[in-house]
């Protein structure tokens, strides 16, 4: 049955073969046919069928029991971010930021209510949500996605906050509108933002913008760390600077990669 919300353009077999890669979950490497369509919510013939092109094209193999998916399925996410270059230009930055804070360090971009991780330099800590390229949290209770928020027009923020998270991630700190718009209007007159477990125990982080060349806002970039071994105190005053000192670093990198033609003309 197709789908409901959808234009004359879209194309049903596509969505579901995404949602047959999107059925492979963390702890879930290998899968029955019966346990992809299930997940994907397909009949098992159309789930088969679906499996068998992945298989062709090298992004699910035959495992004893079932299916599972292969690395290069990693090339659909990263063919994201080695569209925008940013990694490339943020990672020098990111480990050295990680070497002298001795914290991990992630850039997020926001998509609708949620902030995504597009990269990620990270240090081996226990912490309370695992986080990873993709990973997806709910903006207004990290201080990569009040950043972001902020950066938004005002009138522009509760339409974006209206859509449902799908991070299936239930955030502790739970704002009324008025709550919510004292604590962006104080990011916007600081520059950078500040969380305090709201998203979770255990994690406190500091964000500030990366801007390009017209000073638009594209990402955010954090510092985060283990409520038990980091106060607030110490992010602000000891990881703060070297955050902003990085983000103005990384974002003044990007202009200069923007200035450079990417398009090789032949003579």
């Amino acid at each position: 049955m197709a789908r409901a919300d959808t234009g004359p353009d879209f194309i049903e077999a596509l969505a579901r073969g995404l949602d047959v890669i999107r059925a492979f979950r963390p702890g879930r490497p290998v899968m029955s046919l019966t346990e992809v369509a299930t997940a994907a919510g397909l009949a098992r013939p159309t789930a088969r069928r679906i499996l068998l092109t992945l298989q062709e094209l090298g992004y699910a193999r035959g495992e004893a029991g079932g299916y599972a998916l292969t690395p290069r399925v990693l090339e659909l996410g990263v063919s994201y971010i080695r569209s925008m270059g940013l990694w490339e230009v943020a990672r020098p930055h990111m480990e050295r930021l990680v070497a002298q804070t001795r914290e991990s360090c992630s850039i997020a971009q926001l998509d609708g209510s949620d902030i995504v991780y597009v990269a990620r330099v990270s240090v081996p800590k226990i912490v309370t949500l695992s986080v990873q390229i993709g990973t997806r949290f709910p903006a207004l209770q990290t201080s990569l996605g009040k950043v972001l928020l902020a950066a938004l027009p005002p009138d522009e923020v509760g339409r974006v906050l209206a859509e449902p998270s799908r991070s299936g991630v239930e955030p502790r700190w739970r704002p009324d509108a008025a709550e919510r718009d004292a604590a962006l209007r104080e990011v916007r007159a600081k520059g950078w933002a500040i969380t305090d477990e709201e998203l979770a125990l255990g994690i406190r982080s500091v964000a500030a913008p990366l801007r390009d060349g017209l000073g638009n806002v594209i990402a955010a970039l954090n510092v985060n760390a283990h409520a038990a071994e980091t106060s607030v105190e110490r992010l602000a005053d000891e990881h703060l600077p070297l955050l902003l000192r990085t983000a103005s670093a990384i974002s003044a990198d990007w202009a200069a990669y923007e200035t450079v033609p990417h398009v090789t003309v032949p003579s």
